[in-house]
């Protein structure tokens, strides 16, 4: 793996001697920078999950991915800085509570003087490592995350302002190997049950908001402020992807 050129990737310049705070800014720079998409499963794009193949689509392609892809190489950045990684297995939640199975997505723990869950690989989700052995509130902004136990399972909740905590995925600590989540990968590539085939999405987050293109609508958060509008045609979704998110589909 090409280091600096990652690092040029999601714009860092900062320290790389393991801490908190080079994992803290490594996570805000990637969610900055690298979309959240799955925009090669629309373009009938083999998504193979090792790690030459990751690290030509978002480094030297610019493009984005979904969570294995996403947290797959971010794993790898950071073990070549010297994290100590752990790739996890979660179930997402459903719209009624319920949870995916094991693989469903990919999440990351690194061990640092306190364990830390990482993910960037989860759209609109906690932007800085959450504690994972902390079982009150963590605050970031107006959203509030917690984890907490569920038999031999923890479960991410999430909840914004005064809202009720709904849960976004339930993961266990047990540490897996990327082959095991390529079953997995190849059902949200091929499945008429998958999400990710029902829906082309491509989102980004901004310091103070977010940019998401869902089919052919593209949404724009700022603050409290949202706006939306419908896109005419191919080419002015191409647009938005080059323009929103530096994606050339034909590159």
């Amino acid at each position: 793996m090409d280091i600096d050129a990652y690092l040029q990737r999601i714009v860092y310049t900062g320290p790389l001697t393991p801490s908190i705070e080079v994992l803290r800014q490594l996570q805000l720079c990637h969610l900055y920078t690298v979309p959240f998409e799955n925009l090669s499963i629309h373009a009938n794009e083999p998504i193979i999950l090792e790690e030459p193949a990751l690290f030509n689509k978002i480094v030297e392609r610019r493009r984005g991915g979904f969570c294995y892809e996403l947290n797959g190489l971010f794993a790898a950045l950071l073990r070549r800085l010297g994290f100590e990684v752990t790739l996890l297995s979660a179930g997402v939640a459903s719209p009624g509570g319920e949870f995916g199975p094991p693989f469903d997505h990919m999440a990351l723990m690194v061990h640092l003087h306190e364990r830390y869950l990482v993910d960037v690989g989860f759209g609109d989700s906690f932007r800085e490592p959450l504690l994972v052995d902390r079982r009150g509130s963590q605050v970031e902004g107006t959203r509030h995350y917690q984890i907490t136990e569920a038999g031999e399972s923890l479960v991410l909740m999430a909840k914004e302002g005064d809202a009720d905590w709904k849960p976004e995925y339930q993961f266990t600590l047990a540490p897996h190997e990327m082959a095991e989540y390529t079953e997995m990968c190849h059902y949200h590539q091929t499945s008429p049950n998958s999400p990710f085939t029902k829906r082309r999405i491509c989102s980004k987050a901004l310091p103070n908001g977010r940019v998401t293109l869902s089919n052919t609508r593209f949404i724009e958060t700022q603050g409290t402020e949202r706006r939306e509008r419908d896109l005419a045609n191919d080419g002015e979704v191409q647009m938005v992807l080059e323009n929103e998110f530096g994606i050339f589909m034909n590159a």
